[in-house]
């Protein structure tokens, strides 16, 4: 139990914080959708980004596709725990987790989920704990697959949040490549906290796009 003076000073400390909060300002006004970034080929745009965040884009017809270039990757055939949680795509070995312990997927290799939709001005897809037994497995596998519509991509990040509902899941973000930081050394280190490897899969044709 903490002693008076123990709690005395973090109500003084606490206190203090509170009057120093700056001012509450009004949020910055969005730019009319004219002036927004929209790209002529948002899927040769996206896959250019992704490649230079350290991802690697794949443009398939079908998931049966989908399925023979993943079957391909040494990285999968090689994996000893792998799992895949899209369906007609890849299988499950090693994998004895219930789903509901984050501990369980600790040693997995290798995993497979859905991305909603792809955002072309940054790389980025959406993702969501939407058929994923864990939010875990989107940071502890050593390498990643996500198989996104290719009719979901999107120009820029106005048009991604006018079509995801934040807060709909108990777990959403956006994931652009794999892992990476550059600030040991100065030095750019893939996988250096996650993934250290992202394939998407662009699945199916772009025409159906919204504009």
């Amino acid at each position: 139990m903490n002693s008076p003076s123990t709690a005395g000073s973090r109500e003084e400390i606490l206190a203090r914080v509170r009057k120093a909060l700056p001012q509450s300002a009004p949020l910055p006004e969005v730019k009319h959708r004219d002036s927004w970034q929209i790209y002529e080929d948002p899927l040769s745009q996206f896959s250019e980004v992704l490649e230079f965040v350290g991802g690697t884009a794949v443009r398939v017809d079908s998931l049966a596709e989908v399925h023979t270039h993943l079957s391909s990757l040494p990285q999968w055939a090689d994996a000893a725990i792998r799992c895949s949680f899209v369906d007609g795509v890849g299988d499950c070995i090693g994998l004895t987790a219930d789903g509901s312990d984050a501990v369980a997927y600790e040693s997995v290799e290798f995993a497979v989920m859905n991305g909603e939709l792809a955002v072309a001005e940054n790389g980025a897809v959406w993702v969501t704990d939407e058929g994923v037994p864990h939010r875990v497995l989107y940071f502890i596998p050593q390498h990643m697959a996500l198989v996104v519509p290719a009719a979901a991509i999107v120009n820029n990040m106005h048009e991604a949040y006018s079509r995801v509902t934040v807060g709909q899941n108990r777990y959403a973000g956006f994931i652009s490549g794999p892992s990476k930081t550059a600030d040991i050394e100065q030095s750019l280190v893939i996988g250096a906290h996650g993934a250290r490897s992202l394939t998407v899969y662009l699945v199916g044709s772009i025409d159906s796009a919204e504009a």
